[in-house]
């Protein structure tokens, strides 16, 4: 498919530093004095960094990518420094995308004799060894921003936690703003969607229990967000490589919050993929006043 990413010019480049702080998903880093996009997974291709950089070194270019696949972005990076590999491990660390960690360190087993370091201390250095990955905890607050750090997590049972049952959480991920959201995540590897308008779970009191439990959420508000067109393209990708099982689409009863349902009906038929789609609509008085598969 056909998506924006960041583009980094080598040659223009010099090393500030100002794209990194700006990039909301923390998916750049200086390494050996240059700029990296150091994990395609995060790049959500909307070019945040971009005004920041006093040299122009950084543009936002359209090209065919593939589905992630954590080998081959391996591939790559492994025949550029140690220090880039580094940091792109420790990057995947930081969004606890472990599973993707652990691609990526038997990627390096597997070729260990091909490359110019030693893998033992590429992972002693990030706190793994061959037999077992770890996280550090310190290193979930290193870099980027945290509130738009891709996180799965369970609730546990809710009177290990205190937690009043009718009270309780559902929400089993972050981010959850579809700006933020990264559709290569794992935890939305063939799940059941649930595409909420903001206003939902505030007048919906049964939120939780009736609509977001067993599903990922994601929220969006098609009055009020600006960058819309994005969302269809992350819907699309949601649907053709995250491969979800079913979406269901709650909005609220007043008119233009059906732009939400109308940009998930748009990406289902530019997708590859056929999904089915429920809509849940629900009143100003929090009742669900309609639910039907569209």
């Amino acid at each position: 498919m056909i998506r924006e990413i960041v583009r980094i010019d080598e040659e223009k480049c010099d090393g500030c530093g100002l794209c990194v702080p700006n990039c909301h998903e923390g998916a750049l880093q200086i390494i050996d004095g240059k700029a990296v996009l150091i994990s395609e997974l995060m790049c959500d291709g909307l070019g945040a960094c971009v005004g920041h950089c006093p040299k122009d070194a950084i543009t936002i270019e359209k090209r065919e990518a593939e589905p992630y696949d954590e080998r081959k972005v391996m591939e790559e990076l492994s025949k550029k420094s140690r220090n880039v590999v580094i940091a792109h491990l420790r990057h995947l660390k930081e969004h606890q995308e472990l599973e993707y960690l652990k691609e990526g360190i038997a990627y390096l087993q597997e070729h260990s004799r091909e490359l110019s370091y030693d893998v033992r201390e590429v992972l002693a250095s990030i706190g793994a060894s061959d037999e077992q990955t770890t996280v550090n905890p310190q290193m979930l607050h290193a870099g980027g921003c945290p509130g738009s750090r891709s996180l799965s997590f369970n609730t546990g049972s809710v009177a290990s936690v205190g937690i009043k049952p009718e009270v309780s959480s559902a929400l089993t991920h972050w981010p959850v703003q579809l700006h933020l959201i990264q559709p290569a995540a794992s935890h939305f590897l063939h799940c059941d969607l649930l595409v909420a308008a903001d206003c939902t779970a505030f007048a919906h009191a049964g939120f939780h229990g009736s609509l977001l439990a067993g599903k990922k959420l994601v929220i969006a508000c098609p009055k009020l967000d600006s960058n819309k067109e994005i969302y269809i393209e992350k819907f699309i990708r949601l649907i053709d490589e995250a491969k979800v099982n079913t979406i269901t689409v709650a909005i609220m009863e007043v008119p233009c919050c059906g732009g939400l349902l109308q940009m998930v009906q748009m990406a289902v038929q530019r997708a590859a993929r056929k999904v089915p789609v429920k809509a849940v609509v629900v009143g100003i008085r929090g009742d669900v006043i309609q639910e039907e598969w569209v």
